[in-house]
């Protein structure tokens, strides 16, 4: 139903509102000088329909004349979006989002996820997607839906990766960078945000010991590692550019053991090929054996490759370990080898006076992926010369300002996200100050958790931890003391998953676990959100067993 509606013997009546399952209409009952308003909900039997407006107004029947226009076919004179419905429900959606994950996602007394198996959450999100739109009220309990059964990042007992919790700074710039919408490669489209990262980017840069550089914001620390690849290639044999991998030798990387697998994705992605990533022994603590280094930098000569990278890592994803950045330098200066550092994760350290002694030589680096906010750094102008690919509809050479703020081209992407402000405001809120204290803190709590596990009976550490990832193992009381059982260590390795599913399927908390080298699973357990207390160390320790003990 729809257009214009004509009651018998009444005038005609307006389409005031109309969506899927309600009508709205209003018209003018002359006799009694009355504005009568009418709902119709088709989702009614249609008898109950013609009775309900029978009764509203005192009318037989109901005929309609002139189908409305549906959506996407109004006059092309006319805006197709309705900014005034759009700005309702925006706000509308913000309240869902600020209730459902701002407010219930940070409480203790909630829960970090709400989980349900495959087949019944893809029925109760209804995901199907259909030939016309829905009515608001139906959109907003998707948004409601989507909040409720997505896992809780934010929530203080959520300890299951490399991020936690919130900053409302951040998320800020987040939001805001969202409704700007607009791509990072040129000046006359993005000239606050050119302005930004350059600015940011010159601040990491002094953290690092650097008086200039260059750099790039970049969508994760997988593509930073892909960005220090390639421009360490195109270094070593900048004909690649033109020619291709096919005029090159066979190339040699070496990285860690321990070593984020992104490091295998950009060999393959590359062409260089993952049989040609020598990887490198790392000590109990997972970091890197310079001496190791200097002999499969020789091995991999004996075979006909030549060398040209060497990955080192400050932060590893498992055991958060630190490789010996001063001897992988000076291994790198004999060799004439790039050095690229992935503190993807570590380099968050840089920011405190007490702990940045872990990237001790971090200066020496020719690229490095920088604490959680992935961006590369270089010592040379390569990233231009490396990516460019001068395309003239964006980068024209005539324009009417500097050129050099045209930074897109240094990027192998074409449109490129804003990732600077949410940084930016955060850092212009706590100041470096704020920043360091965050980092010490989170030292702190990880601290308290070793000495209180140490206290308790069952929990054995894989090692001491250098950074804030704590490993160690859950040893419940049907396993202590049969250490030398044949069946021990395929006993211990099943004693993680069951807890881990517990955890989830109560919705108590999240944490992760891996097999790693010869070790059986074993529980890694991440203290950096900023909102964790010594409260929260000592819930988790009794969760693990009040979830375990009976196994």
């Amino acid at each position: 139903m729809g257009g214009e509606c004509t009651f018998q013997s009444s005038q005609p009546v307006n389409r005031y509102l109309q969506c899927h399952e309600l009508v709205l209409y209003k018209y003018r009952n002359h006799a009694k000088n009355l504005l009568v308003i009418v709902i119709i909900d088709f989702r009614i039997r249609l008898p109950r329909l013609y009775s309900t407006l029978s009764a509203l107004t005192s009318l037989d029947c109901v005929t309609t004349t002139g189908p409305s226009q549906p959506y996407g076919q109004q006059h092309l004179n006319e805006p197709l979006l309705d900014h005034r419905e759009g700005q309702l429900f925006l706000t509308e959606a913000f309240k869902v989002i600020l209730e459902e994950v701002l407010c219930k996602g940070i409480d203790v007394n909630e829960k970090v996820c709400e989980w349900r198996e495959p087949e019944e959450l893809a029925t109760l999100l209804d995901l199907e997607l259909r030939e016309y739109g829905e009515q608001q009220h139906q959109l907003l309990q998707r948004v409601r839906d989507v909040a409720k059964y997505s896992v809780k990042t934010n929530h203080p007992r959520f300890f299951n990766q490399l991020f936690a919790g919130v900053d409302y700074h951040a998320l800020t710039g987040r939001f805001l960078t969202e409704a700007l919408n607009t791509s990072q490669y040129t000046y006359e489209v993005a000239p606050v945000f050119v302005l930004m990262e350059d600015e940011v980017l010159s601040k990491l840069r002094s953290l690092v010991g650097w008086a200039q550089g260059d750099g790039i914001f970049c969508p994760g620390g997988t593509m930073s590692n892909m960005y220090a690849m390639n421009l360490a290639r195109y270094r070593a044999f900048p004909e690649v550019k033109l020619k291709g991998q096919w005029a090159l030798p066979r190339l040699a990387v070496f990285t860690s053991q321990e070593s984020h697998y992104s490091v295998m994705k950009a060999a393959a992605f590359q062409g260089i090929g993952t049989e040609n990533v020598f990887k490198v022994n790392v000590d109990d603590r997972g970091c890197m054996i310079t001496d190791d280094l200097s002999e499969k930098i020789e091995l991999a000569k004996s075979q006909g490759a030549v060398p040209f990278l060497v990955h080192a890592t400050s932060g590893t994803t498992v055991q958060g370990a630190f490789d010996p950045l001063e001897p992988i330098a000076d291994i790198c200066d004999r060799q004439g080898l790039w050095m690229h550092v992935d503190a993807a994760w570590g380099g968050s350290v840089l920011f405190s006076k007490e702990h940045r002694h872990l990237m001790r030589g971090v200066e020496r680096w020719e690229s490095g992926a920088c604490s959680g906010i992935q961006l590369l750094e270089c010592n040379f102008d390569l990233l231009k010369r490396c990516h460019s690919a001068d395309a003239t509809y964006l980068f024209q050479q005539d324009k009417f300002y500097d050129m050099s703020l045209d930074t897109g081209d240094k990027s192998i992407q074409c449109g490129r996200k804003v990732d600077c402000l949410k940084l930016w405001l955060m850092w212009k809120a706590v100041g470096s100050q704020g920043l360091e204290e965050r980092v010490d803190r989170a030292f702190a709590h990880t601290r308290y958790l070793v000495e209180e596990m140490m206290k308790r009976e069952g929990f054995q550490l894989i090692g001491k931890p250098e950074f804030v990832n704590v490993c160690f193992w859950f040893i419940p009381p049907s396993l202590r003391g049969k250490e030398n059982s044949p069946d021990y260590q395929d006993r211990l390795s099943k004693v993680a998953p069951v807890i881990k599913e517990r955890m989830i399927k109560q919705g108590t908390m999240m944490v992760g676990y891996q097999p790693l080298g010869g070790r059986v699973n074993f529980f890694r357990m991440i203290v950096i959100s900023p909102q964790l207390s010594y409260q929260d160390m000592t819930f988790f320790l009794d969760e693990i067993e009040r979830l375990g003990n009976n196994l």
